[in-house]
């Protein structure tokens, strides 16, 4: 059996519909209508989980429930809100898991464990030091160290998958945003921008694997970055959002410096350094690990990004 937190989300809806299995325990919050094995799990609940009775015919936990990053977060205390979600809240249900003696705990952590740019050196690999910078990113790296702590001294393997923007069919926020200019014709300002690399991961990419990590021997007590494996500069991207919509690509040319001294007069450095700069990962050991490569191509994930009922 496989218990899966998270599956009500843009990656568990993909994985759920992806596993073709009926034997999956739900971890959450609200029932799914098409599978009858759920349990009540709130990850902000600082009340005891006592979950060992359902979980011990669990083999193999997929945790993907998690605070998300946001732009703008209003919270008093936003590392103190992400530390008791995803850090607490994943270690509370890590250690249940070890209590029913749960073979295998896979955890979909974030790039920004690593980093937040790779402007100016090399990607980031899964051997770098972490240098997690905001509060997201923090969280995620705390959560990864104490799953390894607490695999070394229970015997559960313990899996930590880290991706970057995850996109396709209902995805949300920036990606979505860019994806509706560029269908609505307009001629945004990004066609000079194409000396930057941008690693990103289709969500059924991920989801393949994710499926890989379930049983894959040598995937036990390691870390996995993922991507397409295919990097595009912003220019790239714009242009391909354009192709896969039937759209003319109506980027015009503005001189990155322009960008650069708008984002310092604008106090917005960190926003045109995610636009302009480089976010890239090497995922040579997980290929060679887990004998794996991205299934579906960058084209296949835009394509699906881009149906009109997602795009309006």
């Amino acid at each position: 059996m496989i218990g899966v937190t998270g599956y009500s989300g843009f990656v568990g809806k993909v994985l759920l519909a992806q596993l073709q299995i009926s034997d999956i325990l739900l971890l959450g919050r609200q029932k799914s209508p098409n599978y009858n094995q759920f349990k009540l799990f709130d990850l902000n609940s600082t009340q005891s989980l006592d979950l060992v009775d359902d979980l011990h015919l669990v083999d193999t936990i997929i945790h993907i429930a998690a605070r998300v990053h946001v732009m703008n977060d209003g919270s008093s205390d936003p590392l103190a809100e992400f530390r008791a979600v995803n850090t607490e809240g994943t270690l509370n249900l890590a250690r249940e898991s070890a209590r029913a003696n749960v073979k295998r705990f896979i955890f979909v952590s974030s790039i920004k464990v690593n980093g937040e740019s790779t402007t100016g050196k090399q990607p980031f690999t899964a051997f770098d030091i972490p240098s997690a910078e905001d509060p997201y990113g923090i969280s995620k790296y705390e959560a990864e160290q104490q799953l390894l702590e607490l695999g070394k001294e229970t015997g559960m393997e313990i899996v930590i998958i880290r991706p970057p923007l995850v996109y396709g069919k209902g995805v949300k926020a920036n990606f979505y945003s860019l994806m509706k200019f560029v269908y609505k014709g307009l001629p945004l300002p990004f066609r000079s921008i194409k000396n930057n690399k941008r690693s990103l991961v289709s969500v059924y990419n991920l989801v393949d694997l994710i499926k890989v990590c379930i049983e894959h021997p040598n995937a036990a007590n390691k870390i996995f970055l993922a991507s397409d494996d295919h990097d595009l500069s912003t220019a790239e991207m714009v242009a391909l959002m354009a192709k896969v919509q039937g759209k003319k690509n109506l980027a015009i040319p503005v001189p990155v410096w322009c960008f650069k001294l708008a984002g310092k007069l604008l106090n917005k450095g960190d926003v045109i350094d995610r636009l302009t700069g480089s976010l890239q990962l090497d995922i040579t050991h997980t290929k060679n690990t887990l004998d794996w490569a991205p299934p579906y191509s960058v084209e296949h994930g835009f394509k699906l990004a881009a149906k009109k009922s997602s795009i309006k």
